[in-house]
């Protein structure tokens, strides 16, 4: 089919355009601005999305369907002109489970933390086991290279993600996807613009597990009490993990070295080629989920050491004059405070600078104020951008970077809120000495200032 997708450049939609084309169809689609990894993977794909959304880009795509991303608003001009032309359209969601998962064992794995990883993980475990899965997952896996695969075999791995699906399709995104097995990593409040409070945003996670059939199964992170009880309303098997205490799978005889971390669960011995608790927890789940699915140890065991971790998860993006450069997505304060700890396991020693933009629609707010400063406590240095946008949020409503600085220092952080992202490149290169490991945390662009810090060391250094 020729398919049209309204907001291409959103990292699950992009990644669906993917799965799309390497099916057959055609595919066109409309975005404002795309930055990479998105733009480069849609390029790659052959795909030159229109610019701006305008009604005569749907006579120039002529699609037989149209998928709708969650950002598009009703009075969106594209949209209003697909309506008007009575086409048939799907939200992302709608879209993957109508052509992809009909027929298929869905392996959904969702949280509020570590879903992204682990659907990576998952999906190359499963690879590395000669299962070939599908997979549409937000983020791009470096053993793949991208998010998606249609793949041969009967499993197919998707984020599952709470977020909601479209402005014609309001609940959330991974209740389209008809789970046989549901790995549940975590589940804390997230996405103010779209859950009342906490409340609200678990009975999301209640209905997942709910339509879980009897015959599925269900894994649940037993250190989560959240996660935990959604598990309990499903009426498929519910199996345990964490990282310590009771569970029924629990990695043992941990030790971190240089290569990563060690462990045994099961009775087989693995290597993960990443640091931190709730990396070794991410783990444990994925490996207890395809456990139980019948998937031989030893081959999960050889999969895991080749694991490559995903982009800007904890992602070395470079290094200049003995000085690291940490490309992150974290934008949770309980995702900044494991990012932290899991940087700091992995270069021991080191004096950890931690540079975070307040970006998602929760984090821009001043939910978690509080939350953020014991977060960005465990670093040596912060450096604290502005809000995101910060004019779309009430002053009353909105996180205040000067406060958070102001309570780090009285804590013994040397702290600072710079605005111009050109300035905080410039202090934290004049600052930053060898050994020194910077630590970027966006769920964004950030002003491209990874690449920026990777520069102005490498033009310290001549």
């Amino acid at each position: 089919m020729k398919i049209h997708m309204l907001g291409i450049g959103g990292t699950g939609m992009a990644a669906l355009a993917g799965l799309l084309v390497e099916s057959g169809h055609k595919v066109s689609g409309t975005d404002e601005a795309i930055y990479p990894p998105m733009s480069d993977q849609l390029a790659s794909l052959g795909i030159r999305p229109f610019k701006g959304y305008k009604p005569e880009n749907i006579a120039a795509a002529d699609p037989q369907m149209v998928v709708i991303g969650n950002v598009i608003r009703r009075d969106n001009p594209e949209a209003q002109e697909v309506m008007r032309r009575d086409l048939p359209y799907h939200s992302m969601p709608s879209a993957l489970a109508k052509l992809f998962l009909a027929g298929r064992t869905p392996i959904v794995i969702a949280g509020t933390h570590g879903k992204t990883t682990s659907s990576n993980l998952a999906a190359w475990l499963l690879e590395a086991a000669g299962e070939s899965p599908g997979f549409l997952i937000g983020g791009i896996g470096n053993n793949f290279g991208k998010g998606f695969s249609p793949g041969h075999g009967h499993l197919f791995v998707v984020e599952g993600d709470e977020y909601d699906s479209a402005f014609f399709d309001k609940g959330p995104k991974f209740l389209h996807y008809m789970p046989q097995a549901l790995l549940i990593t975590s589940i804390e409040f997230d996405h103010a613009d779209i859950y009342r409070d906490l409340d609200h945003m678990f009975s999301s996670f209640e209905r997942l597990a709910q339509i879980v059939p009897p015959d599925g199964l269900v894994v649940a992170n037993a250190s989560d009490p959240l996660a935990l009880k959604a598990a309990f309303k499903s009426q498929a098997r519910i199996v345990t993990y964490a990282a310590a205490g009771e569970a029924d799978y629990r990695p043992e005889r941990i030790k971190a070295s240089a290569e990563g971390t060690s462990f045994v669960m099961a009775g087989c011995e693995f290597l993960l080629p990443l640091w931190g608790d709730y990396n070794l927890e991410n783990a444990a789940g994925v490996l207890a989920m395809l456990l139980e699915s019948g998937i031989d140890p030893k081959r999960l065991a050889a999969g895991l050491a080749g694991f490559k971790g995903v982009r800007r998860r904890q992602e070395l993006a470079g290094e200049a004059g003995g000085i690291s450069v940490i490309d992150d997505f974290a934008h949770h304060p309980t995702a900044v405070a494991k990012t932290i700890a899991g940087t700091r396991e992995r270069f021991p020693g080191a004096r950890i600078w931690a540079i975070f933009e307040p970006r998602s629609n929760t984090s821009r707010r001043n939910i978690f104020q509080r939350e953020f400063v014991d977060a960005l406590a465990g670093a040596d240095r912060v450096i604290l951008a502005s809000p995101y946008r910060a004019d779309a949020i009430p002053a009353e409503e909105r996180f205040n970077p000067d406060e958070a600085a102001s309570l780090l220092m009285r804590r013994g952080v040397d702290s600072h809120h710079i605005e111009e992202v050109d300035h905080m490149v410039e202090f934290v290169a004049r600052g930053a000495e060898k050994g020194d490991v910077l630590l970027v945390m966006s769920n964004g662009s950030f002003g491209d200032i990874v690449k920026k810090l990777l520069a102005a060391l490498e033009a310290k250094r001549g």
